[in-house]
């Protein structure tokens, strides 16, 4: 696999990442949404949109007269939100290509949503900070984020087999990792959250759990972050899949649990 951006790998994995939304993504999303107590007529942010499953549902709750704008990397994962949004008429809906922290806006939203994403921002402190300052006062940030044990012992068999072909593949997903254990529990995501200036924060463990065929496994690690650990060689790439999928077996119960949390800029 070559060697990408997070936006160029997003694209390529667009359709991979999209065959995990009846399962994964989109009822994840729908919860975020319900965290975040979205208001008819509110004006709304999704910061990392990918492929809607949070945008959509927040623009059915927020009504016909909102304002929601969904912010991605990826072309191609914004082609496959836009194509829901028109399926359902949702001309509330406006997407956008472009880096979510350097994303302005004429007037404040009253919520902003990070679905699996805040992880992700080069630094996470000063981005998160840039989400909140466009933020009302009294307006909400809503995001989710893997919990401690999520995706093991997936990842961790994943990494094993990458680095037996490259022992320094681990290195590509280091700062995403390192900042998903700074948010993995209740009291550090709370902490967190307020350390950027929040209040009343709340979060809501939501356990998960996901049967993967080997099919849906690899499409797993193709649609997402992960594809960042595979060796650039097709030829290792081809590899680890083989070795990794032996090691699933052909049904992987994959623990997706995840914190789902919300506070209010004062």
């Amino acid at each position: 696999m070559p060697e990408t951006t997070i936006g160029t790998a997003f694209d390529d994995g667009a359709a991979d990442f999209e065959r995990l939304a009846p399962s994964l993504w989109n009822p994840m999303g729908n919860a975020l949404v319900a965290a975040a107590e979205i208001g008819l007529g509110e004006s709304i942010l999704d910061a990392g949109c990918g492929t809607g499953a949070t945008t959509i549902p927040a623009a059915q709750y927020a009504g016909p007269g909102a304002r929601v704008h969904g912010v991605d990397l990826s072309a191609a994962m914004l082609t496959l939100a836009q194509a829901k949004a028109t399926t359902l008429s949702l001309e509330n809906v406006s997407l956008f290509q472009g880096d979510v922290t350097a994303w302005t806006s004429d007037e404040p939203y009253d919520v902003v949503l990070a679905a699996y994403s805040i992880f992700f921002l080069p630094d996470m402190d000063a981005g998160a900070a840039h989400l909140v300052s466009m933020l009302r006062p009294g307006g909400r940030l809503a995001v989710s984020t893997w919990a401690e044990g999520s995706l093991s012992p997936f990842t961790d068999l994943l990494v094993q087999e990458c680095t037996r072909e490259e022992p320094d593949r681990e290195r590509n997903l280091a700062a995403a990792r390192a900042s998903v254990r700074r948010l993995e529990t209740p009291e550090k995501l709370t902490a967190w959250l307020e350390g950027l200036g929040l209040e009343e924060a709340k979060v809501l463990s939501t356990p998960a759990q996901v049967q993967l065929s080997p099919s849906l496994a690899w499409s797993l690690v193709l649609g997402s972050g992960l594809r960042h650990l595979l060796p650039a060689d097709p030829e290792a790439a081809g590899r680890v899949k083989e070795r990794f999928l032996a090691l699933l077996g052909e049904e992987h119960n994959l623990n997706a649990d995840t914190l789902i949390a919300s506070a209010v800029r004062p």
